[in-house]
């Protein structure tokens, strides 16, 4: 039996995140994302991703500082991305930029899992640059240069903004990085997964996964989020939006998933940043109408938000533009993406699923003189 969207259909074996729907719990090699979220790092988080454990103290200061070494973007990407049009969305200039990697890294070919690791290092370091690189290009600004210390989430605001980044935003942006790393066979580690199981090398997989990311359905939700709140204006035209929407039998975006069942465990710790980040700002108004609609829509569908309904106001507080958030989301979940590429690789066999044919049987070819019309 066919199922629409390969809904439920275990697609493969895998020891890096686990979602129990009903239960409204996710993990990371075992690991509670409540645990992540209020104790671990980006970077942290990552080494558990790809390693399958939590590192020694030492053992992640010096992941830490492996990673941040290959922040730099090479010189010929940089010239590429600053001929790229201005009106070029950030997705495109990501998924471009990171294929042009894949020039100038001399181990891209190398099938080792020693040479993949560091790959992965470089994917993960060199995406948040490119993100940061772009925002600034497109603003006719020379982009901020790396800097080797500080953590990921610091660097990569401080490259975007040009500035030196508010502590807490600081920790919202590493928070989002953490709820944001991996989440199971989502449709962007799914094409990830699919493409290295080709044995294509590492920067073919990631920009599969890009590709599946860019649509508004997946991570382009959080943009349609934002949009949504700044159409409401204010809190108390959320009912009378909710309503309208729903007797015109329209989705309202930020609600409902696939797996969860209960409240998305990411929502829980977004939305109590959103909070935060407004109060912090001295400008509520965005947390405000998102948790009205948050009850209105609890009370009329009794549908959960889910991470993306959070994070649009928690970015959008922080001055992060629109169109970048698909982005930031993919600046996070490139660890997860490389995650799932090193452990397909090392148990491999091609992903090659069958279609269920509902077409016609038996036709006869009719030669082209004696064609009455042409097939539509």
């Amino acid at each position: 039996m066919t199922k629409a969207g390969l809904e439920d259909v275990i697609a493969a074996n895998s020891a890096i995140c686990d979602i129990i729907g009903p239960e409204g719990k996710l993990t990371y090699r075992g690991i509670d994302i409540h645990d992540l979220a209020r104790q671990s790092s980006f970077e942290e988080t990552t080494y558990l991703l790809w390693f399958g454990g939590l590192p020694t103290r030492e053992k992640l200061h010096q992941f830490a500082a492996e990673l941040a070494a290959h922040r730099a973007l090479p010189t010929q990407v940089l010239t590429l991305m600053k001929d790229f049009p201005r009106s070029a969305t950030p997705m495109d200039v990501l998924r471009t930029a990171l294929s042009a990697l894949a020039f100038y890294d001399p181990q891209a070919h190398d099938a080792s899992r020693e040479a993949n690791i560091t790959t992965a290092m470089r994917l993960t370091a060199q995406t948040a640059t490119i993100v940061a690189a772009y925002e600034q290009i497109r603003r006719g600004r020379e982009p901020v240069k790396p800097d080797p210390v500080g953590s990921h989430a610091e660097n990569f605001l401080r490259m975007l903004f040009g500035a030196e980044p508010d502590p807490l935003d600081v920790r919202a942006m590493d928070l989002a990085l953490i709820l944001h790393a991996d989440h199971e066979l989502n449709a962007s580690t799914f094409a990830a997964r699919v493409t290295a199981a080709t044995l294509a090398d590492m920067y073919s997989a990631v920009v599969s996964a890009i590709g599946a990311l860019a649509g508004p359905l997946h991570g382009g939700a959080n943009e349609q989020v934002m949009k949504m709140l700044q159409k409401i204006g204010e809190p108390d035209r959320v009912e009378a939006y909710v309503t309208e929407r729903l007797q015109a039998h329209q989705k309202i975006s930020g609600f409902g998933h696939r797996v969860y069942r209960t409240e998305d465990p990411r929502a829980t710790h977004l939305r109590q940043m959103s909070r935060e980040l407004g109060e912090h700002a001295g400008n509520p108004r965005w947390y405000e109408i998102s948790r009205r609609l948050e009850e209105v829509v609890m009370q009329q569908k009794h549908l959960y938000a889910n991470v993306d309904f959070y994070s649009a106001s928690c970015y959008f507080t922080m001055g992060i533009p629109i169109d970048m958030f698909t982005p930031v989301f993919a600046t996070s979940r490139v660890s997860g993406w490389t995650a799932h590429i090193l452990e397909q690789y090392a148990d491999n066999r091609l992903i090659r699923p069958r279609a269920e044919y509902i077409g016609e049987q038996d036709v006869p070819y009719v030669p082209i003189d004696r064609r009455v019309r042409a097939a539509s």
